[in-house]
């Protein structure tokens, strides 16, 4: 009885992270993205914003993810998330919450003209976010900072008297896999192809028009 008792202990004393499973649905492909109600319940800008991260960040042979601009200047409008609504898993040791994706924020770094201003169809009302998770740490020349998930989410609408909650029935989790097929639709003078976008997502641009 008393070896039942240290190993009862023990599990609860495990740290949350390691016992935690996140309910936020996995997106891998784009036929999963194609079952997202875009243009109702999510902002269709979400997928111009996640074609933009995806070719925007690097993406090695085996899967690993790096960025290329500094958080700690609020590149992109980037800036810490403490995950105080609990929308995602408690962080391990040496890892932070990232979001991204305010268009109307100063920052040093902006994002290119067609994630501003989109065509009409896709304008939203900045409510779309990226959150990343990051693992930092030091060597003797920088600082490295690798992400290892990524998720779309958005605000509440402001009729659901939430604040600036994020509302997680419309958050995701992004694969690598879906990045790199995000990859494959060109950007052209700084345009997003949507020609291509809506057609692998099965419809005309005339059918996304709200």
């Amino acid at each position: 009885m008393k070896t039942s008792g240290r190993i009862t202990s023990f599990c609860v004393a495990l740290p949350l992270y390691l016992i935690s499973v996140s309910a936020v649905q996995k997106l891998d492909s784009i036929n999963d993205l194609k079952k997202i109600n875009y243009g109702q319940s999510v902002p269709k800008h979400s997928l111009i914003l996640l074609h933009w991260f995806a070719n925007t960040i690097i993406i090695n042979d085996n899967g690993d993810m790096r960025l290329t601009f500094e958080l700690d200047r609020q590149d992109y409008g980037s800036h810490f998330y403490s995950n105080f609504e609990e929308l995602l898993n408690p962080l391990p040791p040496g890892y932070q919450y990232y979001t991204l994706g305010n268009l109307y924020q100063e920052t040093s770094v902006e994002f290119p003209n067609y994630v501003v201003n989109p065509p009409r169809e896709y304008m939203g009302e900045n409510r779309d976010r990226i959150i990343i998770r990051v693992r930092r740490w030091n060597t003797r020349q920088s600082v490295l900072q690798s992400i290892d998930e990524v998720y779309i989410t958005q605000h509440y609408e402001t009729s659901n008297q939430q604040g600036t909650d994020y509302d997680p029935a419309h958050t995701y989790q992004i694969t690598t896999n879906l990045l790199r097929q995000l990859r494959q639709f060109s950007v052209g003078q700084n345009q997003l192809s949507l020609s291509h976008l809506s057609s692998r997502f099965g419809m005309s641009n005339d059918s996304w028009k709200t």
